[in-house]
Formats: structure tokens, C-alpha cells, sequence
């Protein structure tokens, strides 16, 4: 922690919105690294992640929270209870709208669920580098009236238009006080939980639209991994052995995810080695399994060992 007096701009920012509304890519821009995964499938983000960004007057916590959606199974339940957790924490809320959208009932649920919260809300309407300008001043007229947001922002989270107004509108809303984290403190995850997820996002892009709903990641095992043979040839592929079991619901979704003749685990296992190498910066070698555990997602001994790795 960083005991220093002086007081800057200091608060939690709760990252709220539907399911792929762009929340994590917009924490990724903003801390100009990825800490959150990203996917085009729904209910990509299951936990609440802190992404810190510290400047010289200020520091953001954000906490990029699931997709708000009606829960239909334990897992389910405890993404949403994430999301409340973080609105009776947060000292400004950011609602992220896909503005490439039309509005819907999912979006009259979160709007629902924003109407007791007496915390500052700012609305962002995502993705105006794919929308018509006369499609989100129709939004901004809508939105305007349903709740009394403190501002109204249109960005785009995948080049940055506007970010940086983002950034200065959050400011605003955050209370004087001591810094809670170090300088060059950016994220909460543990290395498993980062190397999980970054295997659950190369799923999640090689399977079926049904899959990634019943899938999950945990890491077994992390540690270093040293090879026989002569000095040089062991200096050249000593590096870390991650052993993760991809946890599925069925014995076909299994049979997807290792494709014909291992082609697809294969492919998964491939890209997320190349990404958690750049991490480590070390030779990974990878070992995937996928298991079939019927009920996971209600089971609370499941979700308790993926929740705590």
C-alpha cells in the first residue's frame, strides 16, 4: 500500500452493462494492457476484476463486473451477486451500452436494476465507430430520460474516441483521499486466475455458441519445469509447466472441444501457450485436459475452487 499523505483523486468505478457492451475492452484501453479477456460470446467475464489506473492527480478502480442478464443457475447467481456487490462499492457507476444496438428487455433490466442506486451514474454509449450518428443522438433522447445520469458519453472502447473524456468526467466524480494502491499496481488477479481465463478465451474463440455457457477453466498445477541433456539444450527449454483441466457439462461439448484427432485442443492450446509466454516471458510447456463434470455451474464446490485459484 502506498503510505504517502498527499491526496489525490481516489474511488471505486463499477463497470456496468449487458453482456458484450464492451466493458472489458474499454478497462483494457484504459490501462493500455490486457487484464481482462475478451470474446464475442455472452457472459465472457464471471467474477469482478480491479483494474487500477494511477496518474499524478488520481487513481481509478475499476471494477469490471459480468454482464448483467437474469440468472438461471448458481453460477449465474453469484455473477449477479458480483454486480451488486460492486454498485454498494462503487463511488461512480459507468453503464456501458452497445449503441449498435437496438434497446431491448436486457436493457430494461439493467436500467431496472439501476433504479435504486443513489450513486452518480455516467451512461457510455460504446461503439460509435460502428453506429450512425443520428442512431445515438435517438439513444442519448431515450436514455436521458430513464434515469438521471450525471453525464452522457459516446466512445468507442476499441480505438479510444473519447476515452480520455472518459477519463477526466471519472475524475470529477471521485472523492479526495490517499491512494489505496502502489504506482505501478494495475490488477488484483492471481497469475492462476489470468492464466485461466487467458485458456477460457482461446475456447471460447474455437467453440460452439452453446459451449461457452458450460465451460470452464482451472489451473491444477504451476511450476518450473527443467529437461535433461546437455547445459545449452536445457537452458533452451527449462521454463514453466502449467497443467489446466477445462471443465465441461457434457461428454459431446468435450468431444467438440477436442476436436477430430485433438485438432481443436490443439489449436486452443497452441494460442493460449504463445500469450501466457509473453507473460511470463519463459518457455511454457502447456498441458491441457477436458473433463466432463456434469452440474458445475450449481455446484458451489466447483465455483469455490475456480472463484479462489
Amino acid at each position: 500500500m502506498n503510505k504517502k499523505s498527499k491526496l489525490s483523486r481516489v474511488g471505486y468505478v463499477a463497470l456496468i452493462g449487458r453482456p458484450n457492451a464492451g466493458k472489458s475492452t474499454l478497462l483494457n484501453y484504459i490501462l493500455g494492457q490486457k487484464i481482462a479477456i475478451i470474446s464475442d460470446k455472452p457472459q465472457t467475464t464471471r467474477t469482478s476484476i480491479l483494474g487500477i489506473k494511477t496518474t499524478e492527480e488520481a487513481q481509478i478502480i475499476f471494477i469490471d463486473n459480468p454482464g448483467v442478464h437474469k440468472p438461471l443457475h448458481r453460477l449465474n447467481r453469484r455473477m449477479m451477486n458480483f454486480v451488486y456487490s460492486s454498485l454498494e462499492t462503487a463511488d461512480l457507476i459507468c453503464l456501458t451500452v452497445d449503441a449498435s444496438l437496438k434497446y431491448g428487455h436486457g436493457d430494461q433490466f439493467v436500467i431496472d436494476t439501476l433504479k435504486s442506486v443513489s450513486t452518480p451514474i455516467l451512461l457510455l454509449l460504446n461503439k460509435v465507430d460502428i453506429s450512425k450518428k443520428n442512431k445515438i443522438l435517438l439513444l442519448i433522447d431515450h436514455y436521458k430520460d430513464l434515469l438521471p445520469f450525471a453525464e452522457i458519453i459516446p466512445l468507442s472502447a476499441f480505438n479510444g474516441v473519447n476515452v480520455d473524456v472518459l477519463e477526466e468526467q471519472i475524475i470529477k466524480y471521485l472523492p479526495l483521499a490517499e491512494k489505496l494502491y502502489s504506482d505501478d499496481e494495475i490488477s488484483d488477479q492471481s497469475l492462476n486466475f489470468l492464466l485461466s481465463e487467458i485458456i477460457r478465451e482461446k475456447v471460447l474463440a474455437q467453440v460452439e455458441q452453446e459451449l461457452p455457457f458450460t465451460t470452464a477453466v482451472y489451473i491444477e498445477h504451476v511450476g518450473d519445469r527443467q529437461s535433461a541433456g546437455d547445459e545449452e539444450q536445457e537452458q533452451k527449454r527449462a521454463g514453466k509447466f502449467i497443467k489446466a483441466s477445462i471443465l465441461v457439462d457434457r461428454d459431446n461439448h468435450r468431444k467438440m472441444i477436442i476436436g477430430k484427432g485433438g485438432s481443436r485442443i490443439k489449436t486452443i492450446g497452441t494460442e493460449a501457450r504463445k500469450e501466457i509466454e509473453e507473460i511470463l516471458q519463459a518457455h511454457v510447456y502447456l498441458d491441457l485436459h477436458v473433463k466432463v463434470q456434469e452440474g458445475w455451474r450449481d455446484s458451489a464446490n466447483v465455483l469455490d475452487l475456480i472463484e479462489q485459484q
